[in-house]
């Protein structure tokens, strides 16, 4: 037998060992009087209460007629100090025989200082809750393999405080998200995450069928802008969504094919109140999620926060690190200097070509800084500038080389948006899988008529992930694997 199946095997003799002293390894119940934090943070005023405790054994060290453990049940650590001297022998001796680092128990007694004056519980009595049959981590040595780390991310988040602590920081960003956007006005919605056109991006969807309609439908690749924007001819001023996004495409350190996004739309905004609105959405997060801390450091970039943030100009960027104007340029001279660049690209069309040439001058730029002026073919959504022909009233944001909080003042002609989702609908039929399709009964609640809008996708996942400087993958509770039995030979982990 292995080691794993020795230690599998002990475990489960000790587990029969309860049974057949009549001890139920898994209950159902529990008589929990307090957390561990409550005792941790109120111990001296909890002395000589019988308290009841609830966790999981994460440390387990026996000395003769005394032993100690650690429990943890999610809130905070403590010491259980289990000697004879407070519990008869006959229960000290099953604890002693039947428990693994690992088990789930209940402790009932009071509060105890050790001799080296540490904090404690003294139990008189003790049950199981759940014998754990596997093995875990310990938390000095945690998971060491990056499979294992994302594939059982139940015993990172257990074994190493560093991710837990993420995670309770990523709790805090959705949580000051959301209260920022209610106290500004702002409701929530939830619009469908199935549709029969994909609208509010350019990306390659996942289709699924629907068996009662017998059609294909859609996951959606924006947290329903088109859907939002309905709203605003609905007559409901302010609305946001936090919802889950899907694209079919490529997995990198900053992409993956499902994550969450916010997005939200306001009538009658005007687009430098916006993006006033946005930096400080941005402010207010990092305020609460992040102790109001500004400088970052992000993939090799001093990132500050403290604002206000300048603007930069698309085509003016484009023109200053390529020497093209992506606005006169023809297709031939933007396919020559995309080749010249050594840049790997897919363009068969004028958009993909200026849109690669634009990801290919983003990287050098540390920010954060607006970037504006972007040109029509590349913003199928967003209302012309009337200041310079051919661009539109667009911003996003620009952190550490990449793009967020993209945000418009929302196209409202009914027969200009026909026209851009004409001509996007020419991109699909000629192979481009990115084109956004059209939706034509979107355009028919344009014709009803919408107020003039600010929209903006913001701070999302991706936008975190950078934030905490790690891959999307990493900050995601758990990230899509393949099954075992399909593993390549690369690690996935490494993305």
């Amino acid at each position: 037998m292995s080691e794993s199946e020795v230690l599998r095997a002990d475990r489960e003799r000790k587990r029969d060992q309860l049974i057949a002293a009549g001890h139920n390894p898994y209950p159902a119940d529990t008589h929990q009087t307090h957390t561990v934090a409550e005792v941790v943070e109120q111990f001296g005023a909890l002395a000589e209460q019988s308290l009841t405790l609830v966790g999981r054994i994460m440390a387990f060290r026996e000395h003769g007629a005394i032993a100690f453990v650690d429990l943890y049940d999610g809130t905070a650590k403590l010491q259980i100090f289990l000697s004879k001297e407070f519990m008869a022998e006959a229960d000290f001796d099953r604890f002693i025989e039947t428990m693994n680092v690992g088990d789930f128990i209940e402790v009932t007694g009071t509060t105890y200082v050790t001799k080296r004056g540490q904090n404690a519980l003294a139990p008189t009595s003790w049950r199981v809750l759940t014998k754990a049959l596997a093995t875990i981590p310990t938390e000095h040595f945690g998971l060491k393999d990056d499979d294992d780390r994302l594939r059982k991310r139940y015993l990172e988040i257990l074994t190493n405080q560093d991710v837990r602590n993420m995670f309770d920081t990523k709790a805090a960003f959705w949580r000051a998200s959301r209260r920022f956007l209610e106290d500004k006005g702002f409701i929530e919605v939830h619009t469908p995450t199935l549709e029969t056109t994909t609208g509010g991006a350019e990306a390659n969807p996942f289709v699924t069928h629907h068996d009662d309609y017998d059609i294909d439908v859609y996951l959606r690749i924006s947290v329903g802008e088109l859907w939002q924007k309905r709203l605003m001819a609905a007559g409901i001023p302010r609305t946001f969504e936090v919802g889950r996004v899907y694209r079919n495409e490529g997995t990198s350190p900053d992409h993956l094919q499902e994550f969450t996004n916010i997005e939200f739309y306001a009538a009658y905004m005007n687009f430098d109140d916006g993006l006033a609105l946005l930096e400080e959405h941005i402010h207010y997060v990092l305020d609460e999620a992040f102790a109001g801390q500004r400088q970052f450091s992000i993939k090799g970039f001093d990132v500050d926060f403290a604002g206000p943030f300048v603007r930069i100009d698309y085509v003016e960027t484009i023109r200053e690190q390529t020497g093209v104007d992506v606005l006169e340029a023809s297709y031939e001279e933007l396919l020559a200097k995309v080749v010249e660049l050594g840049i790997e690209h897919e363009g068969s069309n004028r958009e993909r070509l200026t849109d690669t040439l634009w990801k290919y001058c983003r990287k050098h730029i540390a920010g954060p800084v607006w970037l504006t002026g972007q040109p029509k073919l590349v913003s199928p959504l967003s209302k012309d500038n009337p200041e310079k022909e051919g661009t539109v009233i667009r911003a996003q944001l620009i952190v550490a080389g990449a793009e967020f909080n993209n945000c418009f003042a929302e196209l409202n002609d009914p027969e200009e948006q026909k026209a851009r989702f004409e001509a996007q609908a020419e991109l699909l039929a000629a192979g481009d899988e990115e084109a956004m399709m059209p939706d034509w009964e979107f355009v028919e609640a344009l014709e009803y008529g919408i107020p003039p809008t600010f929209g903006a996708a913001t701070l999302g996942e991706r936008f975190f992930a950078y934030l905490v400087d790690k891959p999307i993958r990493e900050t995601q509770y758990f990230p899509l694997m393949r099954p075992k039995d399909q593993k390549e030979s690369s690690n996935e982990a490494d993305l």
